[in-house]
């Protein structure tokens, strides 16, 4: 089956990717469980029976292991302004190709039933939590803001899109479909599609995303068909973040949560 070999040679070149950046440095945890997946997969390739959600499972894996390091590394060096927008590309790519594979190896089934709640939860994080530190390295470049508004706003909207991806790969639990719950506040959480802490804080990422986009449009310079693409980062930005702070002020409070940001963006969205 091409998409199966196509597969195989992804797993042989991300096994180079992964020896090459272990001899850059020593006992990285995430590098060393990639490289254990890497080896079973190719034992897989060899003859050992494996289902095709369990292959691309494992083969996601090793992207999000693989792609955290180096994302780390980025974060690290401030997003250099020469090399950056290349290596976020190409890390986006990364995050989405187990996507395009399961749609290939598994085109009778929805890509969450291949690759799992959680794992497909976290490739649409990842994706945006990516552009949203890169974002926020960007904001604090007032010069290089003017001169490269359209490329920062394309930044913020993609990395908006893939976090209200990520909060929408659970349905949100109806309160009324028959399920019992014994924690009034566990349920309340779950119906307004917050599910875990990365939930919160993707929340408040959004948030801040859509301000950045609020701050910096300028309507007059775009033509009717980006206007017609463009996300409403005023309401969106608003809706989130009331969630977010009724959630923090409500059933969370004392947790640790802080609101005060939450609360300065809202008096400007609102």
């Amino acid at each position: 089956m091409a998409e199966l070999r196509v597969l195989e040679s992804r797993i042989t070149h991300l096994s180079d990717r992964c020896a090459a950046l272990r001899a850059e440095t020593h006992d990285d945890d995430y590098l060393q469980n990639a490289s254990s997946i890497l080896d079973r997969l190719k034992s897989a390739q060899a003859g050992e029976s494996s289902s095709v959600a369990k292959l691309l499972q494992d083969y996601t894996q090793v992207i999000l292991d693989i792609t955290f390091y180096e994302e780390n590394r980025l974060v690290d060096q401030e997003f250099p302004e020469d090399t950056s927008p290349f290596k976020i590309q190409q890390l986006l790519q990364d995050l989405t190709e187990p996507e395009i594979l399961a749609g290939r190896l598994a085109p009778t089934q929805e890509v969450q039933v291949v690759l799992g709640l959680e794992l497909l939860e976290c490739l649409y994080w990842r994706r945006g939590a990516l552009l949203y530190m890169y974002c926020h390295t960007l904001h604090q470049r007032k010069q290089w803001i003017k001169q490269n508004k359209a490329t920062f706003l394309k930044c913020v909207q993609e990395g908006v899109r893939y976090l209200m991806k990520m909060l929408q790969v659970r349905s949100s639990v109806k309160l009324n479909d028959g399920v019992v719950f014994h924690d009034s506040t566990t349920a309340n959480f779950l119906s307004e599609g917050i599910f875990s802490d990365t939930h919160l804080l993707t929340m408040m990422y959004i948030g801040e995303m859509c301000f950045w986009a609020v701050k910096y449009e300028d309507g007059s310079a775009d033509g009717a068909e980006q206007k017609e693409d463009r996300l409403h980062f005023r309401d969106i930005g608003a809706q989130i973040l009331n969630k977010y702070v009724l959630a923090c002020e409500g059933p969370l409070q004392g947790q640790g949560w802080n609101t005060e940001n939450a609360k300065e963006i809202l008096s400007i969205l609102q």
